[in-house]
């Protein structure tokens, strides 16, 4: 099985070169290329192509999450992790509204590093602890909430997949717990990304969050 090609976006040489190591301390991790800055992101992403995104937030000249936003806007499928120093408010409401599939803090152990890269190749939405709390209690308190009668109609198992997904759990999580193939999970994301007019899963759970799906 081939290894999940990684390319990292990191100004702190020291910092940079240690994640390099600890991604290709896993074989099922490749680090196909790292840049101290996000600038000519998409010309990068064209490049190498990569399975995963490993984004640091602050970084001269185009930081992180524009980086983010202009990735997703070539590359919608793209899965992007976020990791940064900064745990407020303000920069998880940001790093998700721009695309981002994953927030972890850089105190995260390489144990926990290489989790959250394989959680995301997975189809999941890997979160420091005590992240995803603040993400659901963000959403709700923050957005308001949309008229009943203009919510997107989703099929009852589309909406045990979406809570599923707001829960945090990866795609093979999901279709051991409802009794489906992966391939139907992915089936059912499919949708709901359409209906939803999103492009990713947090983007999904935002909403789901935010009109109380």
């Amino acid at each position: 099985m081939q290894p999940l090609e990684v390319i990292l976006f990191e100004d702190n040489r020291h910092l940079r070169e240690s994640l390099e190591m600890v991604i290709n301390s896993d074989p099922a991790l490749h680090c196909a290329a790292s840049f101290a800055n996000g600038s000519d992101a998409v010309t990068k992403m064209k490049k190498h192509n990569p399975d995963i995104v490993l984004m640091d937030i602050a970084m001269p000249r185009v930081d992180g999450i524009d980086a983010t936003r202009q990735i997703k806007s070539v590359f919608p499928d793209a899965q992007i992790l976020i990791q940064t120093v900064f745990s407020d408010d303000d920069y998880i409401f940001r790093a998700i509204c721009a695309g981002a599939s994953g927030y972890i803090l850089k105190s995260t152990t390489p144990e926990g590093y290489i989790a959250a890269l394989k959680d995301i190749g997975n189809g999941g939405s890997p979160m420091t602890p005590g992240i995803a709390r603040r993400i659901v209690d963000l959403f709700r308190n923050a957005m308001p909430q949309t008229a009943a009668n203009s919510k997107p109609l989703l099929s009852f198992r589309e909406k045990e997949v979406l809570h599923a997904l707001v829960d945090g759990k990866s795609y093979k999580m999901i279709a051991a717990d409802l009794g489906l193939s992966l391939d139907t999970v992915k089936s059912h994301i499919k949708n709901i990304y359409a209906k939803l007019q999103v492009n990713s899963n947090t983007e999904a759970v935002a909403r789901a969050l935010r009109e109380n799906l």
